[in-house]
């Protein structure tokens, strides 16, 4: 596969990361902590879509090689990801009043709660979309990307979202007072804002977007009760990398982290074509650089960025 091959592949895989990084910046910056719940909720809304599919099917039709059922199952994902965070909300962190650290642990506790009802319900093995998968696009594969209509399906279908999402926070009543709310609470809520009302609907958008995160993960590699635990800490280091509780530097820290995390095979293959390096160093370096420790390179490539930039990409004192 050539760079624009493993280039494509990281954009399929940034959409997701961003969806997930988006909804965990929102809820940070408004909610004020750290949520480690939201990957499982992720899961949530990707076992939703896959049992709604299984049991409406696939509703006569397709756009880019996807049944309308599939699409259906999603909105159906999105809603019930939001349902079960604000249902989390009202019944644990609300009544709880903890500050910022113990609502962390508190969904901790959480996410070991969602991810114990699944596998329940399904077990712990892989398992997938119950839909045919498809052939790369013949007309793209001389120059080795290797794209399907399902990976452009996910790519339009996280665009769409997050356009949305701009026009909601820079457009709407609600998204002003949800950029007031970020900025400082306490001044919006003595101007008259209702900031339980708004905080609501952080959840539902955040957790919506998480949903949608996941069952798009599911449809781009396969759906386990822990596949948003995995995918969780590369969240974190795309929220920190484009500066916490920054909506738009989580959109380019998810985009620029799924971007390394599919490139780290290129890499590899480069270190292993160099000729110059020692015989044990190279194979060193080869050993370093490979699709295992994909999220490691990641992770380093973010505290380099921030020993730079302490407060991410678009953090305080960002243009």
């Amino acid at each position: 596969m050539t760079v624009l091959g493993y280039l494509t592949n990281g954009l399929v895989f940034g959409s997701i990361i961003v969806l997930g990084s988006i909804g965990l910046s929102l809820v940070y910056s408004i909610a004020d902590f750290a949520n480690f719940a939201h990957g499982d909720t992720m899961t949530i809304g990707a076992y939703t879509a896959l049992v709604t599919f299984g049991v409406i099917g696939g509703l006569g039709g397709a756009v880019l090689g996807l049944p309308y059922g599939f699409f259906f199952a999603l909105v159906v994902g999105i809603a019930a990801a939001a349902v079960v965070a604000v249902a989390t909300e009202k019944l644990v962190y609300e009544p709880l009043d903890a500050d910022s650290i113990g609502l962390l642990i508190t969904s901790i506790g959480i996410a070991f709660i969602y991810r114990a009802v699944i596998q329940i319900r399904f077990g712990s093995d892989f398992t997938r979309f119950g839909i045919r998968s498809l052939r790369p696009i013949e007309s793209l594969v001389p120059y080795g990307v290797r794209i399907t209509l399902h990976d452009i399906a996910i790519v339009a279908s996280a665009v769409v979202l997050v356009v949305g999402l701009h026009i909601l926070l820079q457009y709407t009543d609600l998204g002003r007072k949800m950029r007031a709310m970020a900025d400082n609470p306490d001044l919006a809520r003595v101007s008259g804002i209702r900031t339980k009302r708004v905080k609501l609907w952080t959840w539902v958008i955040g957790a919506g977007l998480a949903g949608a995160g996941g069952v798009f993960l599911g449809l781009f590699n396969q759906l386990a009760p822990r596949m948003g635990f995995n995918l969780l800490l590369v969240i974190f280091a795309a929220v920190i990398l484009g500066g916490i509780g920054s909506v738009y530097g989580a959109m380019a820290g998810g985009f620029l982290i799924g971007m390394i995390n599919q490139l780290t095979p290129f890499f590899s293959n480069v270190v292993e074509a160099l000729p110059i390096w020692p015989g044990v160093l190279n194979t060193v370096l080869e050993g370093l650089i490979s699709i295992e420790y994909a999220n490691a390179i990641a992770f380093v490539i973010m505290v380099v960025v921030l020993l730079v930039r302490p407060n991410g990409i678009a953090g305080e004192g960002a243009t």
